[in-house]
């Protein structure tokens, strides 16, 4: 049974002792000393070290969904709406950017065929509530190639904001904004617009 209190304590005191060394070793056992519990009770809220990992996107996610619905960020177009939601997902992560790189380089270890897989599952749920907390509206084919658009241009500023050591991640805001607006140009050479 999961308990929530305790879930934030292990994965926060996971992400500190990552801080002062790397993900890779950090281990199940070193948090469970740190907190004084058993590897038994980081079972029953994680079944595996990856489950920390999705907890940590979980909370980015938390973040996107928890935005609000203002009418300053429902007034603005779909473009500025899915840039800021982006943007609030990363922020989400910023505070242990280093330690998120290694997580997703822990996943594409190889022989982690498993991780790897859910991985796949986890950028297509992300893009799925970016697009909600968006309010992005489209159906069928163009919803399809938005989707895939999306995925595009959130891993590649993804890659981006990992390695951006720029006040509030300026130059990923630029690049984020960037690749939007060449998106939104070519929906309209299709016809989308």
């Amino acid at each position: 049974m999961v308990n929530n209190e305790l879930a934030d304590q292990i994965l926060d005191t996971a992400l500190s002792l990552a801080e002062s060394s790397s993900w890779e070793k950090t281990h199940l056992y070193t948090i469970a000393q740190a907190l004084e519990i058993s590897l038994d009770q980081i079972r029953q809220n994680f079944l595996e070290k990856d489950d920390l990992v999705e907890a940590w996107f979980d909370r980015a996610d938390s973040a996107v969904l928890n935005m609000g619905t203002s009418p300053d960020f429902i007034n603005l177009g779909d473009r500025e709406r899915l840039h800021k939601v982006m943007m609030t997902w990363f922020e989400a992560l910023a505070p242990h950017r280093r330690i998120t790189g290694e997580m997703l380089l822990y996943k594409l270890e190889f022989g982690h065929i498993h991780l790897q897989a859910l991985g796949i599952m986890r950028i297509s749920r992300t893009v799925q509530w970016f697009r909600e907390a968006a309010r992005i509206e489209t159906t069928s084919l163009r919803r399809i190639l938005e989707e895939t658009a999306t995925t595009t241009i959130y891993l590649m500023s993804f890659v981006r904001w990992l390695n951006d050591d720029s006040p509030g991640s300026s130059k990923t805001r630029e690049f984020l904004d960037r690749l939007l607006v060449n998106a939104e140009q070519c929906a309209r050479k299709i016809g989308f617009n």
